[in-house]
C-alpha cells in the first residue's frame, strides 16, 4: 500500500516532516532529551558530530563515540510531542520515502530516554538515578491506537479502584521497559521504578498555584496505590508514550531518570545540572560498553 502525501509528510528536500531528517541521518541507537539544549550536553561527549539539525523543538544531533554511531533528539515536553517523535524515527527507517511503502524488512530502534523526574515515595532521594521498569499513561495515547496485547489490564483496573479514578478521564494504561535493553542499564547506583506520566506538570501532577486540582490528594492516591508489591515511584510527562509506542512499533526502550523533586518531602536538587550530567555520562558509558 502507497502512503498518501496526507499520511506520509516530507519537506521539500525529502526530510520528515517535523524532524527535518532524512534516513541516512539517524543512528540505530538514540538518546531522547526533552530540552533541546540537553542535545547538546549529550552530543559535547562525542568523539565526533556529523549531523546537526533542527525544526521547532526538534533538534538532532548524530555523531560517533567509542566507533559507535548515535544519535541524541529532542522531543520537546509532553506524550503528544512522543506520539511525533516515534512515529517520524520509526518511518526514517522502516518506511520507502520514495515509493512511500513499508519496507519487508523492519528495523528495530534502540531508544534511551534521559530525563527529569519527581519522585512520590519518601526513600527516593533527591538527585538518585530510577530506571521506568513499568509504566502508567495518564494521557491516553495508548487508546488512539489498535493495541490487542495489553496484558496489564488487572493492574489497571486495580489501580482506578484504588485511587477512585474519575470516568470523565482517560483510561489509565501500563506498559513495561524492553528488558534486554534496560539489562545494559543495572546498577547498584539505578533504581528500578514504576513511573506515571501525566498530561501536564501543574493540575495534572496535583501542584496548585492559581487554579485548585480537580483531586486535591492526587498524590497521595497514587502514592498509596499497591498492586503485587508494587507501587508507583515518581511522576513525568514522556515514559508512557515511549513504551507504548515502542512496543507497537518493534522497537526497544527504556526511561533513565534523575530525580530532581521529591514530592512527598518537598525537596528539590540543590544542584540539577551536575545531577543531569552525572546521568548523561553514565547512560553513555552504558551505550558504547554494551550495545
Amino acid at each position: 500500500m502507497q502512503l498518501s502525501p496526507s499520511e506520509l509528510i516530507l519537506n521539500a528536500d525529502g526530510s520528515i516532516y517535523h524532524l527535518n531528517l532524512l534516513p541516512t541521518d539517524i543512528a540505530h541507537i538514540i538518546i531522547t532529551v526533552g530540552d533541546p539544549d540537553r542535545v547538546l550536553e549529550v552530543s559535547k561527549h562525542f568523539d565526533s558530530v556529523e549531523i546537526r539539525k533542527g525544526k521547532r523543538e526538534f533538534l538532532t544531533h548524530t555523531g560517533r563515540l567509542n566507533g559507535k554511531r548515535l544519535s541524541v533528539i529532542s522531543t520537546g515536553i509532553g506524550t503528544d510531542n512522543i506520539d511525533i517523535v516515534l512515529n517520524e524515527l520509526d518511518a526514517l527507517v522502516n518506511i520507502d520515502f520514495k515509493t512511500r511503502t513499508i519496507n519487508q524488512n523492519r528495523i528495530r530502534l534502540q531508544i534511551v530516554r534521559v530525563g527529569t523526574s519527581g519522585a512520590i515515595q519518601k526513600d527516593i532521594p533527591v538527585d538518585s538515578f530510577l530506571m521506568s521498569q513499568y509504566s502508567i499513561g495518564f494521557d491516553g495515547l495508548l487508546h488512539f491506537y489498535k493495541n490487542e496485547n495489553n496484558l496489564h489490564s488487572q493492574m489497571e483496573d486495580a489501580f482506578m479502584e484504588q485511587t477512585d479514578w474519575s470516568p470523565s478521564k482517560a483510561r489509565p494504561y501500563i506498559t513495561e521497559f524492553s528488558k534486554n535493553l534496560g539489562s545494559h542499564f543495572i546498577d547498584n547506583h539505578i533504581r528500578l521504578g514504576f513511573t506515571a506520566t501525566s498530561t501536564g506538570f501543574y493540575g495534572p501532577q496535583g501542584r496548585r498555584l492559581r487554579l485548585a486540582s480537580s483531586d486535591g490528594e492526587f498524590i497521595q492516591k497514587i502514592g498509596r496505590f499497591s498492586y503485587e508489591n508494587r507501587q508507583i515511584t515518581n511522576l513525568e510527562m514522556e515514559t508512557s508514550g515511549i513504551y507504548a509506542l515502542s512496543k507497537l512499533l518493534g522497537h526497544e526502550a527504556v526511561s533513565l531518570n534523575c530525580i530532581l523533586a521529591n514530592r512527598a518531602t518537598g525537596e528539590f536538587s540543590k544542584n540539577p545540572p551536575k545531577s543531569v550530567s552525572d546521568l548523561i555520562q553514565f547512560t553513555l558509558e552504558r551505550i558504547t560498553k554494551h550495545t
